[in-house]
């Protein structure tokens, strides 16, 4: 939400399992701030995450005029693991070349 109102603090954001809603509560959306956001954005997501769905996060996505991008982990539930357990080995790495590719061009 700050860099929605503070629009030169950031150049790029990277976003790691946006709450789009609470929990079983799609209804409760928190997309107010985004089409005030101007700072490109690669978000990561999982697709078991409870706090919205990769569908919702698509939506979501089209409301920023900046340029965004969704890495969706396959599996991954809120906190990027697996069906309780660690996040998958590797995955820092495929964040962190996202987002230099995705920053890059």
């Amino acid at each position: 939400m700050l860099c929605a109102q503070e629009r030169d603090l950031a150049l790029g954001l990277l976003l790691l399992s946006y709450p789009l809603h609470p929990p079983r509560k799609p209804e409760q959306l928190r997309v107010q701030h985004l089409p005030g956001l101007r700072a490109q954005a690669l978000f990561v997501h999982g697709t078991r995450d409870p706090f919205g769905s990769v569908e919702e996060m698509e939506v979501a996505l089209k409301m920023i005029p900046a340029k965004t991008q969704l890495l969706t982990v396959d599996g991954a539930g809120h906190d990027l693991g697996f069906k309780g357990k660690s996040v998958r080995q590797g995955l820092a790495g495929e964040v962190v070349s996202a987002f230099a590719g995705f920053f890059a061009g």
